[in-house]
């Protein structure tokens, strides 16, 4: 019986996942080295990258006439500037081999700041494995070596630097992410919510501030000369989506998929999900009516401290990866590469949902296996929106309690909040 109590123990609580998180660092960087090594490199989107920024090199700055391989460039300066020094460490992109490299480098530099976030918000060991295990996040770093790599890091840094309370890092990290590709765009709902509620008004408008200069800062060279054609091709809201490359729509006739009637259903899904946990979830650390919730937009309370402190780094990593992953739901369409935002993000949320283990090992093998099918195919497009919808709904029930024993205990202490 203390053996089985020392396992479970292991597995369940999070102060283990001080030395159990480097292990599976280091066992993941030896996999990330035998990837590299053994499993031939598949060309998408470096060459079309590396062939843009041989354009921009030569003094282009109209995103118009900015064109590679596979089309016009269409993200945000600073995924130019990030490949502008990768052309350069590779040899104009040639050398193959590096860039396969330091992209393993920062998909493991990308999992530390995970593991950390999710340390912070005292995730249990069991959940952790789920981390390093994934065949199709493996290939999106190291085998396709996509810009979404760089975003996503951005985003967990900007999530770890508000769950620090270091909050004008955080939105420099955020702005940057969003700057190399707008798919960081999803999460910007929450994130200012939860920092209306830990700052306050004033100092949330500062941090919006810095958001929205980030934008204009990385694409001044941009915007400076050709302000409509870097709006419209590096923001584009207009793409139209091809129905063959979709990895979560193949289940519904591509008649409907191109209809805009289905675009608007999504896209009200969408609002109306982002409401609801607006008004039932992330706004329960004010712990105020609706009405009084919104005069927070106009004027800091007096009792804003208090409700700082009710900002704990679990509320933080759930309110952004749970807008995160309903963008992710109700999108028109998501390419492989898109699993960059869901792989990192679902293990948590499974666990925020209160799914026994087993239940949250079976949905995310599931999620696997069907971003790991390709072509897509109704059955695994199907998989991938209804693990989806499952992680949706199920945070929403698994936060219903949040908060109450603050109110039983006079608003002072958080959920979860306790010592190792």
């Amino acid at each position: 019986m203390r053996l089985i109590e020392q396992v479970l123990d292991l597995t369940r609580n999070p102060k283990h996942t001080r030395w159990l998180s480097p292990l599976l660092l280091i066992a993941d960087a030896v996999l990330c080295g035998l990837i590299i090594w053994r499993i031939p490199y598949t060309e998408i989107d470096w060459k079309a990258y590396m062939q843009q920024i041989e354009i921009y090199l030569k003094g282009e700055r109209d995103y118009r006439k900015i064109e590679g391989g596979t089309g016009p460039l269409v993200y945000p300066a600073a995924h130019v500037y990030v490949f502008r020094v990768l052309y350069a460490l590779t040899n104009r992109g040639t050398n193959i081999k590096l860039a396969q490299i330091i992209f393993g480098l920062v998909y493991l530099l990308t999992l530390s700041v995970v593991m950390a976030c999710y340390r912070a918000a005292r995730v249990p060991p069991y959940v952790f494995p789920l981390l390093i295990l994934s065949k199709r996040l493996h290939s999106i770093f190291m085998l396709r070596c996509f810009n979404d790599c760089f975003a996503v890091l951005g985003l967990f840094l900007a999530i770890y630097a508000y769950q620090k309370r270091m909050w004008y890092v955080g939105s420099a990290f955020y702005t940057t992410a969003l700057n190399i590709k707008m798919s960081v765009l999803l999460p910007l709902p929450a994130i200012g919510i939860v920092l209306l509620q830990a700052v306050g008004s004033t100092k949330a408008i500062t941090q919006a501030w810095i958001i929205g200069q980030g934008l204009v800062l990385y694409g001044f060279p941009f915007l400076h000369y050709y302000t409509p054609s870097y709006i419209a091709r590096a923001f584009q809201f207009t793409r139209q989506f091809l129905y063959k490359w979709t990895v979560n729509w193949r289940f519904v006739d591509e008649d409907v998929f191109l209809s805009r009637t289905f675009s608007l259903s999504l896209l009200g899904a969408h609002a109306s999900l982002l409401a609801l946990f607006a008004l039932t979830r992330w706004t329960k650390p004010a712990q105020r009516p609706l009405l009084d919730v919104l005069k927070l937009i106009l004027n800091d309370p007096l009792d804003q401290n208090r409700i700082s402190r009710r900002v704990t780094p679990q509320f933080i990593i759930t309110t952004i990866l749970t807008a995160n992953i309903i963008g992710m739901l109700c999108a028109r369409s998501l390419h492989y590469q898109f699993y960059a935002y869901v792989a990192w993000t679902t293990p948590f949320l499974f666990w925020r949902a209160g799914f026994h283990p087993i239940i949250q090992y079976a949905l995310w093998a599931a999620q696997e296996w069907a971003w790991n099918t390709y072509p897509s195919t109704p059955e695994s497009s199907m998989t991938v929106v209804g693990v989806l919808a499952i992680a949706v709904a199920g945070i929403w029930w698994g936060t219903r309690n949040d908060f109450e024993d603050v109110m039983a205990n006079g608003g002072t202490r958080a959920p979860h909040e306790h010592d190792d």
